[in-house]
């Protein structure tokens, strides 16, 4: 079963190469419930007062239950799936890294988040083997503020 969405277009390289400087997908929403909060805490061992626990949450700044950092972060392979276009020909992706992260706003329990993937650059590091990289901004409905920038690197080989 491909986690990708299968709504989005398969594209050449060549056609990626042209996409360079644009925004070339935007996730859906995804909700970041108190439920999907607390699994996170649970299976990452990070079970901060400001994460789990509402009641001693509530007086912060933040006034209640905030996702962590990297829970956040880790949404990104799901926003991905969901907003960038595959390339035709792949044999394999892998996440490659961060160039930058900074989480620049809280994200609150029962908020939504989606993911802006804009393309800056794309190269070819052998002949079937091309490294992208993206700026990716993770938006908070109704917010001001991003919930994280970041520039993200990814691998893919054609095979």
């Amino acid at each position: 079963m491909s986690v990708y969405n299968p709504l989005l277009p398969k594209v050449t390289v060549t056609r990626l190469h042209e996409w360079i400087g644009s925004e070339i997908g935007v996730s859906r929403w995804f909700e970041i419930s108190q439920a999907r909060i607390d699994a996170f805490a649970e299976v990452t061992e990070d079970m901060q007062f400001l994460h789990v626990d509402p009641a001693a949450a509530a007086s912060t700044p933040f006034g209640g239950t905030i996702a962590h950092g990297f829970l956040t972060l880790s949404m990104l392979s799901a926003m991905a799936y969901d907003a960038v276009p595959r390339v035709e020909g792949v044999a394999m992706g892998v996440n490659y890294g961060f160039d930058k992260v900074r989480f620049v706003a809280p994200v609150r329990a029962g908020a939504r988040i989606r993911a802006h993937f804009k393309l800056l650059a794309l190269t070819q590091r052998s002949g079937a083997e091309w490294q992208m990289r993206n700026a990716v901004e993770v938006e908070i409905e109704g917010a001001a503020k991003p919930a994280l920038i970041a520039e993200w690197l990814s691998m893919f080989v054609l095979g």
